[in-house]
């Protein structure tokens, strides 16, 4: 298979999804959670669904302008998300009426809580981790192989970091302190997926000297293929299972893991290669150089 080829349409395919997230991103903003915008949350065990007017009425008198979202088969499970930060009376007598007049026990009611200024320092920190994991696997790459492996590398996880939370936006998917662990955790997974192709890569250049970097590409690429397959399948198998059968603390983690793996896999295979291609000048760079 030439994959060097058809780079641009890769490319186009990359690029649509990233300005799709984008446009929603601007349009629509971020579902933030309470990490982030600060605020509480209320998860409610319903026994049965309950109409969201009911839920608005209890919570009026301190918030009108709550989000209620419904999950569950019978959608009986409740999360309240306010941008007030209740304090324990309020918490209180909210808790009461919830019991009062919507016969909801008192055990089956849980909240959680955080302070704007605490959203902000988590955002600062998260921005900081994710350029100092950018900038040490740049400087490794560049001591393994050189540097613009290391540049077409970043920049397959820049693409990684966009197409993640670009669906987080498309589908508002809540924004928690949950996924800059998984972007972490994807950053490293891609990063290690790239480089065994580029190692690969590298094989091969020292093998067929004399070929072009776009049968080099495609030779390492092919290679390589059904391992980088293999490795993300029974890796998304465990995920899978993690977000199917496990509690909503580890769906929350699960989730960007299974897009950020997708996304991994298709920039390691499909871009990174096609990245150093195009900043090393293609085959044009050594038929000028031959010409000399």
């Amino acid at each position: 298979m030439n994959f060097v080829k058809h780079r641009y349409i890769y490319m186009a395919i990359s690029a649509i999804l990233i300005i799709a997230g984008i446009c929603f991103a601007a349009v629509k903003g971020f579902n933030l959670g309470i990490d982030f915008s600060g605020g509480t949350v209320i998860t409610i065990q319903a026994p049965k669904f309950i109409e969201e007017e009911k839920i608005r009425n209890i919570f009026k008198k301190y918030d009108n302008t709550i989000g209620i979202q419904y999950s569950g088969e019978n959608k009986s499970d409740i999360i309240v998300k306010s941008t007030k930060d209740f304090d324990t009376t309020q918490m209180t007598e909210i808790k009461y009426a919830l019991e009062q007049e919507l016969s909801i026990d008192r055990t089956a009611i849980s909240s959680d809580s955080a302070e704007p200024t605490m959203g902000k320092e988590i955002q600062r920190k998260a921005i900081i981790s994710i350029l100092i994991a950018s900038a040490l696997m740049l400087v490794y790459i560049t001591i393994r192989f050189e540097f613009l492996f290391g540049v077409a590398a970043i920049c397959a996880l820049i693409h990684d970091v966009l197409i993640t939370v670009g669906f987080y936006a498309i589908f508002s998917f809540p924004v928690n302190s949950s996924l800059i662990a998984a972007v972490l955790t994807i950053l490293g997974y891609s990063i290690n997926a790239t480089i065994i192709i580029f190692d690969r890569i590298r094989e091969e250049r020292k093998l067929q000297p004399k070929a072009t970097k776009e049968d080099i590409i495609n030779s390492a690429v092919n290679h390589t293929i059904r391992r980088s397959i293999f490795t993300t399948v029974t890796t998304l198998l465990a995920v899978f299972t993690l977000y199917y059968v496990g509690v909503e603390a580890v769906k929350v983690l699960a989730l960007p893991l299974i897009i950020g793996m997708v996304s991994g896999f298709w920039s390691s295979v499909f871009l990174a290669p096609n990245f150093w291609y195009i900043f090393c000048g293609g085959d044009e760079a050594k038929v000028a150089q031959n010409k000399r």
